[in-house]
């Protein structure tokens, strides 16, 4: 009697142990399927999503131009002309010097070992070890083996297919946020339509207007700090006496989009380069110091004062972004990795479903506030 009691109550737990399997093996593979179609679709969702991002960039610009008197569609043309001919001005302005850049790359890597001669020195010991290893291990295997050697592209011809692809993406970028600027409140009306009830509704459309004021100001905000801190390292490098100084702010720019990895390489090149350019090295590192410096300034004190808390992520979730994204899709991947993830972070908190997430992704802030409101 107690044992076919005890076998009924089991029942439903071992159901229940089997539906969650089921359901968290479903949950795995979603996720592995996403991620193979970002890899496999990047040509096609990139534009959208980057197109996406500068459409929330752009729009607290955009409503106040609308509520100056201009029609949505006068608003966006005119902000995507200007975005489209600042980002052309500065690919003609830095297009020349880049490309003999990486036209003289082996002399310039040659040049910067010969001024690191020491290291450079040891680490070609190293290099004649491990050849002769190989000689051995290649002799064992089989003498008189036939060697076949692939011949890679140039670097250059690396290059120019790349800023092909991004110029193709950032234009059909700039054209989905002209439609989604010049759409206004469309898709807002549309979303809180699809809700039946009113307090969905007006749900809805709190969560929507929430998402995209913060969104926007973050991004705008970014933005912003990122090309005022360009300013300063031309600044800074130029009155170094180190040559292309806005060329070396322009970097910064792009680079700072990508926390704590983006200051540190561009550090590493702009190190390299003035090792190069100048005879002195000890003179040479003050360039790299004050690129560091003016970084370690930016995301220390200016971001946090100005972005605020409420949309800092943790160190851990923001680093591991920009290695999935930037494995996903390479540098483009890097340098959106961190705007996509305050996004989702932003449309977790308005969502009871996924406020986990939004809480996994937030600062030791955020833990101190939910003990205190709980």
């Amino acid at each position: 009697m107690n044992t076919s009691k005890t076998t009924q109550a089991a029942e439903p737990d071992d159901v229940h142990r089997v539906f969650y399997g089921i359901r968290r093996s479903l949950a795995i593979l979603t996720t592995i399927a996403v991620l193979a179609a970002f890899y496999f679709a990047k040509d096609l969702i990139m534009p959208v999503l980057i197109g996406a991002l500068l459409a929330l960039t752009l729009s607290p610009v955009s409503r106040f131009l609308v509520r100056l008197g201009l029609p949505h569609f006068v608003s966006a043309i005119l902000l995507v002309l200007v975005t489209a001919v600042s980002v052309a001005t500065i690919m003609v302005f830095s297009a020349a010097t880049v490309n003999s850049w990486v036209s003289d790359a082996p002399e310039l890597g040659r040049e910067l070992r010969d001024k690191l001669s020491g290291v450079s020195d040891t680490i070609e010991v190293v290099r004649d070890a491990s050849k002769e290893v190989e000689d051995i291990a290649s002799d064992a295997n089989g003498a008189g083996a036939q060697e076949v050697i692939i011949r890679q592209p140039s670097l250059l011809d690396n290059a120019l297919s790349t800023v092909t692809s991004l110029a193709g993406t950032f234009a059909v970028a700039l054209v989905l946020a002209t439609f989604l600027l010049a759409s206004g409140d469309m898709f807002y009306i549309k979303i809180v339509q699809s809700f039946k009830s009113m307090s969905g509704k007006k749900r809805a459309l709190t969560a929507v207007y929430d998402i995209e004021r913060k969104v926007s100001r973050y991004l705008f905000t970014i933005t912003l700090i990122n090309a005022g801190l360009g300013v300063a390292i031309a600044l800074t490098v130029g009155a170094l006496g180190l040559e292309y100084a806005y060329i070396w702010g322009i970097a910064a720019f792009l680079l700072n989009f990508v926390p704590y990895l983006g200051g540190i390489i561009g550090s590493l090149l702009i190190g390299a380069y003035s090792i190069v350019y100048f005879d002195s090295l000890s003179y040479a590192l003050l360039v790299p110091i004050s690129y560091q410096a003016l970084t370690g300034i930016e995301g220390q004190v200016i971001t946090p004062m100005l972005v605020g808390k409420r949309l800092e992520v943790n160190a851990v979730a923001v680093f591991l972004t920009v290695v999935l994204w930037g494995w996903l899709w390479g540098i483009p991947g890097a340098l959106v990795a961190v705007p996509f993830l305050v996004v989702f972070k932003v449309i977790c908190e308005n969502f009871e479903d996924l406020e986990n997430f939004a809480n996994f992704l937030g600062t030791s802030d955020d833990v101190v506030k939910a003990k205190v409101s709980s």
